[in-house]
């Protein structure tokens, strides 16, 4: 791939300056050559020249004052009745852009350009029906337009059809491998459609064509960090730093790939200065609470998630995260108030009813945390680990049938596991089921033979561990 010349930047900065420079002499030609007519303003050439500098030079509301004046002399002018619509359009006036792009598609109905800027406009708008049906007729008037199979595109985009956005910016990139953006549009596509690998091998195309384009270097670390490939995406966000040093979102995802690589450290000081740019976002201050909460420093992760709702008092996650910490502190009234907070706000989360569930458990609050187990089995129905817990729990409060009930449940989503199987044996043996019981005893020792241990405070019937040892024994 491209990587950036540091040796050039200052030679194109020098040239981009002294173009600047003679840019301004230009201006300020143009602005004399206007002063010789009627009032100053009568050189048509001269007004076209300046619509020009002004709207290359993005200073859309000197170029539109320019092109109102230069349409007095050239009312019928279809390419001028264009051009103040792409003004208007860049000036985010989308339905007076509409109104120009009509008026020079009356003077001139077979035009592509305009037909192909009418649809950009409409797609503003959200119309995007009525701007694929402008980008269709310009390709009727001319099959080999780009910009109007491009823009096509990017409407299919915004309107979610993904596979035929997709197909038309590979038809571009086979016929012109030297349309970057197409290239760029195409990765964004393949990101979406969970085509990782070929996502990743367009943005590559896109930056040998312009290893300067911030976000095609973001949207590449984006794909690596789904990809597991935390380190590349790290550099690839540090790249996108090294261009727009202000990018938050930059920092925040490079932030996000430190801490799935366990380097919690590094990643708080990137959402630190995330939030040093923007310091009104939520989901920075929330993953710096649950950086500091994983490192056990709760009390700094409470600050985190305090600040986090107080912008945002819906933000059911910082309930949980401070709820979360509050319980590993053992101040379960306060632990508690912010679960229920949560679930006020998201009640189908099934790790905050579990949560809650455990706390209640530890409270002593038997009956009440089997409601929470309960809610989590019906919400999340292939948690094995929920089943258990909530089989356990209903052993602990007599109900033995509902009990075995839940443990066989259990069994069957986690066939490798002992805990539920010994907890099944004993229910069996206070059901009277003693030749069942035996069998999930033997099952549940063959997966951890460390089992034997429990077995004689749990049964302490010398007959029963007489009989068990002897269905082991080879």
């Amino acid at each position: 791939m491209s990587i950036f010349d540091s040796e050039n930047y200052d030679d194109e900065f020098d040239e981009q300056s002294s173009r600047r420079q003679n840019l301004d002499d230009e201006l300020k030609q143009l602005k004399d050559r206007l002063k010789d007519g009627s009032n100053g303003i009568t050189n048509i050439d001269a007004l076209e020249e300046l619509v020009s500098y002004y709207f290359e030079n993005e200073k859309y509301n000197d170029a539109l004052h320019f092109i109102d004046i230069l349409l007095t002399f050239i009312p019928y002018s279809a390419d001028t009745w264009v051009r103040k619509g792409m003004i208007l359009n860049n000036l985010q006036k989308y339905e007076e852009a509409l109104s120009c792009y009509d008026k020079g598609l009356s003077l001139n109905p077979v035009d592509p350009e305009a037909l192909v800027n009418k649809g950009i406009a409409l797609d503003n708008l959200n119309r995007h029906g009525d701007a694929l049906a402008c980008f269709d007729r310009a390709l009727e008037i001319d099959p080999n337009s780009e910009d109007a199979l491009y823009n096509k595109g990017i409407t299919l985009e915004r309107t979610e059809a993904l596979e035929e956005a997709a197909k038309i910016f590979q038809y571009i990139v086979e016929t012109n491998p030297s349309q970057k953006d197409a290239w760029y549009e195409l990765g964004y596509c393949y990101d979406y459609l969970n085509r990782l690998e070929d996502s990743l091998r367009c943005y590559d195309e896109h930056l040998n064509r312009d290893p300067y384009n911030y976000n095609a270097w973001y949207n590449r670390g984006i794909v690596l960090n789904r990809m597991g490939r935390y380190s590349a995406s790290i550099e690839s966000y540090e790249m996108a730093l090294a261009i727009k040093e202000d990018f938050p979102a930059a920092w925040y995802n490079k932030g996000n790939a430190y801490a799935n690589m366990g380097r919690l450290y590094d990643a708080i000081e990137c959402y630190k200065i995330t939030l040093k740019y923007d310091p009104k976002d939520v989901p920075s201050l929330h993953n710096m609470g649950n950086a500091y909460e994983e490192l056990g420093q709760y009390e700094e992760a409470i600050k985190c998630f305090d600040r986090a709702i107080a912008l945002d008092p819906r933000h059911y996650e910082s309930y949980f995260g401070r709820g979360s910490c509050y319980d590993s502190l053992q101040e379960y009234r306060k632990a508690l108030w912010d679960y229920d907070k949560a679930l006020s706000l998201c009640q189908n989360y099934p790790e905050l009813w579990y949560a809650k569930a455990d706390l209640l458990y530890n409270m002593g609050r038997l009956e009440e945390s089997l409601l929470c187990y309960r809610t989590v089995t019906k919400l999340d129905p292939q948690n094995a680990q929920a089943w258990y817990d909530c089989g356990e729990t209903l052993y602990e409060l007599g109900y033995y049938r509902q009990a075995l009930k839940a443990l066989n449940r259990s069994i069957d989503l986690g066939s490798s596991w002992a805990d539920p199987l010994y907890s099944r044996a004993k229910v069996q043996f206070i059901l009277h089921q003693r030749d069942e019981a035996i069998e999930s005893l033997k099952k549940a020792i063959q997966i951890d033979p460390e089992r034997w241990k429990e077995l004689e405070k749990e049964f302490p019937d010398d007959e029963i561990l007489k009989e068990i040892k002897t269905l082991l024994d080879p």
